[in-house]
């Protein structure tokens, strides 16, 4: 797999430099007619609750509320024969169970934007800007003081250019041999200790390597359920390129009527600069792949 990776890399870098022979002037002028310019905006609110609730219950177990909130931003551009592409994700959750406080259990801030011109076919050369982070306190459990995660604790950015491959508003495929990632721990303490793969005592882990985003978004792809999957790889070229960091979500809407959807997602994230505490992993601490799902039912409205 990791080969596999490897070698798509390198076939971007081989793409990004023929790219430019001039039997593809003809192309560069061409355009799919079904693609209408101008903005296109929309987004989406979701809003998934539970609840458990037992009373004189023999069988055991507590009660327990849980309360997540999920929003989708888009504005796209078309001109020409050139693109732009807007996105933003704001989610946050919180659970509770018997008597105990609130508990967050999502908290996170995705932009990304993406400008692309035409190259040929249905390729084009592109520029990525991402940034992630979360907006407030994280910790390992409930009642506890210090914090292992706070805004730009981490904060990670991710810029890279090379061709898109965009056979239509559906899919793309991005292949950037050319990536700079930036991850920050904004906050000394956690930096002190080398928190999420920073050097002990600094705040900003630079890396240099190559990037794959593949993403594919699909209105009724049965009968009233969509599915939005996004999938991103990164290679360090200056340390252990055959670690690939992996950054997986996958979102499947199921629509009861109008407003009410039933939701299921799942994240998959593997770094490995970034160590699990020895108390989740059974193997002590390392890095491990972390996988979150999210099941629930509630009010969304799409716009």
């Amino acid at each position: 797999m990791k080969k596999i990776i490897l070698s798509l890399f390198a076939a971007g870098s081989f793409m990004v430099s023929s790219a430019q022979d001039t039997s593809n002037v003809a192309a560069l002028k061409t355009q799919n007619a079904d693609l209408a310019e101008g903005w296109t905006k929309g987004g989406l609110i979701n809003i998934a609750f539970s609840q458990v609730s037992l009373t004189n219950w023999v069988g055991g177990g507590v009660n327990s509320i849980t309360l997540n909130g999920l929003l989708n931003l888009y504005a796209n551009e078309r001109k020409g024969d050139r693109t732009w592409e807007n996105s933003l994700t704001l989610g946050y959750g919180v659970t509770k169970q018997g008597t105990g406080d609130f508990f967050k259990n999502d908290d996170r801030i995705d932009f990304t934007s993406k400008w692309g011109k035409k190259a040929f076919g249905d390729w084009y050369y592109a520029g990525l800007l991402n940034f992630r982070t979360q907006m407030f306190d994280g910790f390992a459990n409930p009642g506890d003081v210090n914090r292992i995660s706070t805004f730009m604790a981490p904060g990670y950015l991710l810029g890279a250019i090379g061709l898109d491959y965009k056979p239509n508003d559906n899919f793309s495929l991005f292949i950037a041999p050319i990536t700079a990632k930036f991850t920050f721990v904004r906050d000394d303490a956690l930096a002190a200790v080398g928190a999420f793969g920073v050097d002990p005592g600094n705040n900003v882990r630079s890396e240099f390597g190559g990037y794959i985003g593949l993403k594919y978004q699909k209105k009724d792809i049965l009968k009233n359920v969509d599915l939005s999957t996004r999938l991103d790889l990164f290679s360090n070229y200056l340390d252990n390129p055959d670690h690939i960091d992996v950054n997986w979500e996958t979102i499947i809407g199921m629509k009861v009527n109008k407003y009410i959807t039933v939701m299921l997602s799942g994240l998959m994230i593997y770094d490995h600069d970034i160590a699990v505490p020895a108390s989740d992993a059974p193997f002590g601490e390392g890095p491990r792949v972390q996988f979150k799902q999210v099941f629930g039912a509630g009010f969304a409205y799409t716009f």
